[in-house]
C-alpha cells in the first residue's frame, strides 16, 4: 500500500521518546543481560527501519516475526543480530543463513525439514523456541530439545539459544506465569548443553519480574511507550507514547434538526449542529467500531457520529472551525489526551492492536 503524505493524516512518531524509553529499560534491568528491540510488524505500526536505525547504538539485536522482516533491516544496512521469532519456511533456511539470520527452531519436525536443504549449515545459527504453556510453537520436553541440539552439531548448526515466551506476564494473577517460569527452568536443566543465550523475558516479565530476567531482554512495546497490561498494573517508571495520530479537518457544515450522516443513516441530529469531516477511515486502521468515541479539535473532544467509512469519518464540532483545524486521534491537544490504550479499551481489545492497525497509507512522520 502507497503512503499518502499529501491528505495530511500522518501518524508522527518521535524517535527520542523511544530511545528515551531504552535507556530507561536498560537501568531497570541492570547491565547483565543484552537487550534486544522488538521491531516486527513495522515496529508495532512506528515503522521498522527508522527505529532500528535510532536505536542501534543502544541495543545488541533485533526481533523480528518472519524472513521478509529481517531481510527489510538487512537491506537497510543494520548489521547487528537479527533473531527472526516465528518459524520461517524451510525451503527458505538458506537466505537467513546468507545474510546472517538466527533463526527460531519450533520443532524436531521442522529441523528435520531444513537440514534435507543443500546450504551451509555451518553459517546458520539457531534459537530453540520451548512451549512452556503458550501453546503456539515450541517444543514441550527437554527430550525433543536434546534431539534438536543432536541434530544441529551433527550437521554444524549453531546451537546459539533457547527461549519461551509467557502469555500473562501483563496480569495480577502470577500463578501461570510461575507454572511456565518453572517449566522452562526445568527444562534448561536436563538440556544437554547451555547455549549462549537462554532467554524469556518479554517487556511485560522485564517490567514486572525483573528477577526473571536472564541473558537477553527481548523490549517491545514499552519501547513505544505502551503498558502491556493496559491500566491492569501501574509501571515501575515513567515512559513516553511516541506515536500520535492527527489529521485535520477537510470540509465544515452546519447541519438541520433530524438530519442523518453516514452509511446506514446510524446518527440523527438532535438540533442545528456542526459537522466536521475528517480524512481518516477504516482503510487506514480506525474501525468502524470507533463511531461514538472522541477525537480532539481545538482542545476539546468532540463526538465521531455516523459509522466511520472507507476513507473519511464525520465528527460533531462545538463551532466552525476553519478547514486544515488539526484533528488529533492520538495524542496531545492543547493539554487533552487521547492514548491508544483509550481507543483500545473502546475497541474491547490491547493498545499493541490499535497501533499496528494504522495502515501504510497513513504516512509516518519522524519527529
Amino acid at each position: 500500500m502507497k503512503s499518502s503524505p499529501h491528505r495530511h493524516t500522518s501518524a508522527q512518531v518521535d524517535l527520542e521518546a523511544i530511545k528515551n524509553n531504552v535507556q530507561k529499560f536498560k537501568q531497570h534491568i541492570g547491565s547483565k543481560p543484552e537487550l534486544w528491540a522488538v521491531v516486527k510488524a513495522n515496529a508495532y505500526g512506528h515503522g521498522a527501519v527508522p527505529v532500528a536505525r535510532a536505536v542501534k547504538d543502544l541495543v545488541a539485536g533485533f526481533c523480528v516475526s518472519n524472513l521478509d522482516e529481517a531481510i527489510e533491516l538487512r537491506q537497510a544496512l543494520l548489521t547487528q543480530p537479527i533473531l527472526i521469532l516465528s518459524g520461517i519456511v524451510p525451503e527458505t533456511i538458506g537466505i537467513a543463513a546468507n545474510l546472517n539470520l538466527t533463526v527460531t527452531a519450533p520443532s524436531l519436525a521442522w529441523l528435520k525439514l531444513v537440514v534435507q536443504e543443500s546450504i551451509d549449515f555451518s553459517r546458520l545459527k539457531i534459537h530453540i523456541a520451548v512451549d512452556s504453556g503458550m501453546g503456539r510453537i515450541g517444543v514441550c520436553d527437554a527430550q525433543e530439545a536434546n534431539e534438536m541440539i543432536a541434530l544441529a552439531d551433527q550437521y554444524g548448526i549453531e546451537f546459539e539459544g533457547i527461549f519461551t515466551h509467557f502469555a500473562t506476564a501483563d496480569e495480577a494473577d502470577d500463578q501461570k506465569f510461575k507454572a511456565q517460569q518453572e517449566k522452562f527452568a526445568q527444562i534448561i536443566e536436563e538440556i544437554s548443553r547451555r547455549p549462549r543465550y537462554v532467554h524469556s523475558t518479554n517487556t511485560a516479565a522485564a517490567l514486572w519480574h525483573t528477577e526473571q530476567v536472564q541473558d537477553i531482554e527481548r523490549l517491545g512495546v514499552s519501547m513505544y511507550g505502551l503498558n502491556p497490561s493496559g491500566k491492569v498494573l501501574n509501571l515501575p517508571f515513567e515512559i513516553e507514547a511516541a506515536l500520535s495520530l492527527v489529521s485535520e479537518l477537510t470540509h465544515v457544515k452546519k447541519v438541520t434538526k433530524g438530519a442523518t450522516l453516514g452509511y446506514g443513516a446510524t446518527y440523527e441530529a438532535e438540533q442545528e449542529t456542526w459537522i466536521g469531516t475528517v480524512s481518516i477511515g477504516y482503510a487506514d486502521g480506525w474501525t468502524r467500531e470507533m463511531q461514538g468515541f472522541h477525537v480532539l479539535v481545538d482542545g476539546k473532544f468532540c463526538e465521531i457520529v455516523g459509522r466511520v467509512s472507507m476513507d473519511q469519518m464525520m465528527i460533531k464540532l462545538d463551532q466552525e472551525y476553519p478547514l486544515g483545524t488539526t484533528v488529533t486521534l492520538i495524542g496531545e491537544n492543547q493539554g487533552k489526551l487521547i492514548t491508544a490504550t483509550d481507543v483500545a479499551e473502546w475497541r474491547k481489545t490491547i493498545n499493541y492492536e490499535v497501533l499496528c492497525l494504522i495502515s501504510d497509507r497513513v504516512e509516518r512522520v519522524y519527529l
